[in-house]
């Protein structure tokens, strides 16, 4: 998984959730097996939050805000409830790490932008390989660094 090898590479403190409880016995499993044990696995639904998760310097996306987008049950205001999540677990100079196939720069900057003065930090764009069978797929990863409440996008 992603935070094993985050782990193996000297990260520390790592923490990762999701709403399935078979997804992070998954990881459990994943985890145990690779011998870490500098990785917390926790059962939250980024949505509805509980109050112990927060205080984090790097946050990282990898489809959650794209699933989230997908959702034909209130997508707009389940949008502005990541956003307002987010900042509530990232620290002040906290980064934020999001790789979307939905979204374009300038999308992402507007939602994560709403109420935030936001701006990239970094960006990358990746295009080549099949998804669900499409060639090319593009693949765009961004970097927000959050500063209070104004985040700062610079490519």
């Amino acid at each position: 998984t992603y935070f094993v090898f985050r782990a193996k590479f000297g990260f520390s403190n790592i923490t990762g959730i999701d709403y399935s409880p078979s997804a992070i016995h998954l990881s459990g499993s994943i985890i145990e097996k690779e011998g870490l044990s500098n990785i917390k696995l926790k059962v939250e639904d980024f949505l509805n939050l509980s109050t112990q998760l927060s205080g984090f310097h790097v946050c990282i996306d990898k489809g959650t805000f794209d699933a989230i987008s997908l959702n034909p049950d209130n997508a707009i205001e389940k949008r502005k409830q990541y956003v307002k999540s987010l900042s509530r677990v990232l620290k002040v100079k906290g980064f934020f790490l999001i790789t979307s196939c939905n979204w374009t720069k300038e999308e992402l900057l507007n939602e994560f932008s709403e109420g935030n003065d936001c701006v990239v930090f970094k960006c990358v764009l990746t295009s080549g390989f099949v998804y669900l069978g499409f060639l090319p797929f593009v693949l765009q990863c961004f970097t927000f660094l959050f500063v209070g409440i104004a985040c700062f996008f610079l490519c």
